[in-house]
């Protein structure tokens, strides 16, 4: 059994909302922590008894198979129980709100609420409303925190660092949660952040924010040390912000011909589900520049991490709510 009472001593969030908000020195704890715990799961497969008796809820308005399992399976491994909740045939057809369903789900005993919303800010609700620990798993196209987290650590555990590195975020941005969550996690961390894809799909906005913006993939490739390829989000979008997905492809996806163009070490990441031969080719996807398994196990880390974490200094709290009564 790993000893991380170190790193939970200074951690104080019993809420994970977002990574704009958190230090450099809060994102290495988390980053720290999913590291020890995936060495001691060996690889995220062996279960531990750190989180025994608590309960993870599942609260999920939007579909999920990568996000929910992981969440599911992190629990799982840190010997938590678990119980799924989807809005198909539940309350919310009914007319019951999505706090007073929070609440219900809440008043089952559950000490960690992970939610997933098509409204932006709804996990900040939630995390007023409830009185345990909340961890947002998506929330329109605002944050995934916890997917950001998963695409720093996988480039820490190849580059050591993420200081100095060069990192493009390529593709849907308008419409990307990940990408966000990455542009703040990766600039806290000391990265430089380059933003690339069609004009329709990242504002120039981002440039007052201190952050690169480029529109043509050949013209910053050399530079780069990471790639992470967004998938263009169909689903989210009003009209087509490109004429066609031939002519996105021929801009923007990463094939072999690029590879060529790339540093000898870059890294080829991509959140999932990907389009092949979209976004990216599938030789450059099977190949052994591509990380993107290794994302989806780092997923597992990460969020036992952040439920590590966060029932740690839920402990805390409620032990000093009691005190002082």
């Amino acid at each position: 059994m790993p000893d991380l009472t170190s790193y939970a001593e200074r951690w104080d969030r019993r809420h994970l909302l977002d990574l704009e908000s958190l230090s450099a020195d809060e994102i290495t704890i988390l980053l720290d922590v999913a590291s020890r715990l995936k060495e001691a799961t060996e690889g995220c497969r062996r279960k531990l008894s750190l989180l025994s008796g608590k309960t993870c809820a599942n609260l999920f308005f939007e579909n999920s198979t990568r996000t929910r399992n992981s969440f599911s399976l992190a629990a799982k491994r840190l010997g938590a129980d678990t119980v799924e909740f989807g809005s198909s045939g539940s309350s919310t057809a009914k007319g019951e709100t999505f706090a007073d369903t929070a609440k219900t789900i809440e008043a089952m005993g559950v000490d960690w609420v992970v939610t997933r919303h098509g409204t932006p800010g709804t996990p900040n609700l939630l995390a007023r409303e409830l009185g345990c620990c909340v961890l947002n798993a998506g929330d329109g196209p605002h944050e995934h925190p916890t997917q950001g987290l998963l695409d720093l650590l996988t480039i820490r555990q190849h580059r050591g660092s993420l200081e100095g590195l060069t990192v493009a975020l390529v593709g849907d941005i308008a419409h990307s949660r990940t990408a966000r969550s990455n542009i703040w996690g990766l600039k806290r961390m000391g990265a430089h952040v380059i933003i690339c894809g069609p004009p329709t799909l990242v504002s120039p906005r981002w440039q007052e924010l201190g952050f690169e913006v480029a529109h043509h993939l050949d013209e910053i490739l050399p530079r780069c040390d990471v790639l992470n390829l967004l998938r263009i989000q169909f689903e989210r979008q009003h009209a087509r912000p490109f004429p066609s997905v031939r002519e996105y492809a021929a801009l923007y996806a990463m094939n072999a011909a690029r590879m060529r163009q790339a540093k000898e070490n870059i890294l080829i990441m991509a959140p999932g589900p990907i389009n092949r031969g979209v976004e990216i080719t599938p030789e450059v996807a099977d190949g052994p520049h591509s990380v993107i398994l290794e994302q989806v196990t780092n997923g597992i880390a990460v969020r036992m991490s952040a439920l590590y974490l966060l029932s740690a200094a839920d402990d805390r709290y409620r032990n000093a709510n009691k005190a002082s009564a």
